[in-house]
């Protein structure tokens, strides 16, 4: 039988082109670790995913005005057909933004994981008895979405969960010093009700946030565990290639008494960052004493003043909360105590439009490479243009990508819309911001088929024979 299997492996060698066969080979032998064993199931081949089929509606075209749009990632995701607006502030997520937030949302899991977080899901639904125990259901103000239910009784849309979080381990009344820290995370909808929502998804009414909570067993504990969390979103910054600062910041209504903010400098950014130049220091103006413009740090320098937008937010808590709830655990000497704690939060959706708004040219979105909705655009001639007869190797070089590559599974398009130009197509490749756009044109036609490779990032363009094609994008990083 496995002799019989190699014979025909042999066979489709033969018929397949060289470099196509070369590279199957080179893809961890995928198609002969399958020859090896009858008992094992061929590989799934993943449907190609094409442009024509994409649910991209949009409401902006070419040419129409964007009056109301507040800053150009709002006009982009618009464009390329990311998002839609449902009513003031919320938006529909369409198919290739769900997909980059999804991106997003598996890096982020890396690196909670990564420092000792587990993933829970709260209800997003919360009892007004919970906010007035701590003192923050009249603190809140207007900004909480308040309602009440059939039977009177009142809940807010949650914008934050510390009350919960604490109510939550505060039912455990067995926790152990040995299970600390303990830090738990979700990603999910929160809702706040903005005055005045403005930015897309830059400042909304409903978004999407990772928030964190930390219990430790003592204030030292808790700092170490505040630090590891700051060091992971820096980081996670760091693999997206996001330029960032991290500042001083004002406890706010979260209240403790340490806080940073993480910001990516931008014009449109709603927070004044003062900084120095000499020691480093930097703050947010909220967290300095009014009109002070000297570095509190050095005491030698004046500040400079800058703008960003907001994409993280941490706080040390203390027992601010785990007082109120009697959040407590059996300590190493067998009694009870109050657990420390601290709360960390990412703007998920804040950081997908930030990110455009910060990397992005004025008419073409560019992502975080990791981000990206497809990492690869296969474009095909025009059908009846004089290189029309390659169309079928186009298709054939996307199957192949799709489907050999692990790094690239799922993450190649077709552009099938063949009754459209070359040209038309590449604009709306560069407008949605694929990292790389392969063009199967006429130099494809050649005896050696070349392929004229759009790299977005870095705006090279390169003409590339197969192998070479090959090589660049097997070693593509995904998420």
């Amino acid at each position: 039988m496995e002799a019989l299997m190699h014979f025909h492996l042999r066979k489709l060698h033969a018929v397949l082109p060289r470099s196509l066969s070369k590279a199957c080979r080179r893809s961890h032998h995928c198609a002969a670790q399958h020859a090896r064993s009858a008992c094992t199931p061929p590989m799934p081949v993943t449907p190609m995913p094409l442009v024509s089929r994409l649910f991209q509606p949009s409401n902006l075209r070419e040419g129409q005005e964007a009056g109301g749009l507040t800053c150009h990632s709002q006009r982009l995701m618009l464009q390329a057909g990311l998002i839609q607006l449902s009513s003031p502030g919320c938006f529909h997520y369409l198919p290739t933004a769900v997909r980059s937030m999804e991106k997003l949302v598996r890096l982020i899991d890396q690196e909670m994981q990564a420092i000792g977080g587990q993933k829970v899901d709260m209800p997003a639904l919360c009892g007004a008895e919970l906010w007035r125990c701590s003192g923050r259901w009249e603190l809140m103000g207007k900004e909480m979405f308040r309602l009440r239910d059939r039977h009177n009784a009142e809940y807010c849309l949650g914008p934050t969960h510390e009350e919960v979080v604490t109510e939550l381990l505060a039912s455990q009344t067995k926790l152990s010093y040995r299970q600390l820290p303990l830090l738990l995370y979700q990603v999910t909808r929160k809702f706040r009700d903005e005055q005045k929502p403005k930015f897309g998804l830059l400042r909304g009414r409903e978004f999407y946030m990772k928030d964190m909570y930390s219990f430790d067993v003592s204030e030292e504990a808790a700092l170490h565990t505040y630090q590891s969390v700051c060091h992971a979103y820096r980081r996670l910054l760091d693999r997206l290639g996001l330029r960032w600062v991290q500042v001083q910041a004002d406890t706010g209504n979260i209240g403790g008494t340490l806080s940073h903010e993480f910001h990516l400098p931008a014009d449109v950014g709603e927070d004044r960052l003062l900084m120095c130049g000499n020691c480093g220091f930097s703050a947010n103006v909220e967290a300095l004493e009014a009109g002070r413009m000297d570095c509190p740090q050095c005491l030698t320098q004046p500040l400079t003043e800058s703008k960003g937008i907001e994409v993280g937010h941490t706080f040390y808590l203390g027992t601010k909360y785990s007082q109120v709830f009697s959040a407590m655990f059996t300590n190493a000497q067998n009694k009870p105590a109050l657990a420390q704690m601290g709360c960390f939060g990412l703007g998920v959706t804040r950081i997908l439009a930030a990110s455009i708004e910060v990397l992005s040219s004025e008419d073409s979105i560019r992502w975080p490479r990791l981000l990206a909705p497809y990492q690869v655009c296969v474009v095909p001639p025009k059908k009846g243009s004089k290189a029309s007869e390659v169309i079928h190797m186009a298709e054939e070089l996307a199957h192949h990508l799709g489907n050999c590559f692990p790094n690239l599974k799922g993450d190649v398009i077709l552009d099938d819309r063949t009754q459209l130009t070359i040209g038309k197509r590449l604009k709306d490749a560069g407008r949605l911001g694929y990292p790389y756009v392969v063009v199967v044109g006429q130099k494809a036609m050649e005896e050696k088929p070349v392929f004229e490779v759009v790299c977005q990032q870095s705006g090279e363009t390169l003409f590339l024979n197969r192998d070479g094609l090959l090589d660049l994008l097997s070693g593509v990083e995904t998420i």
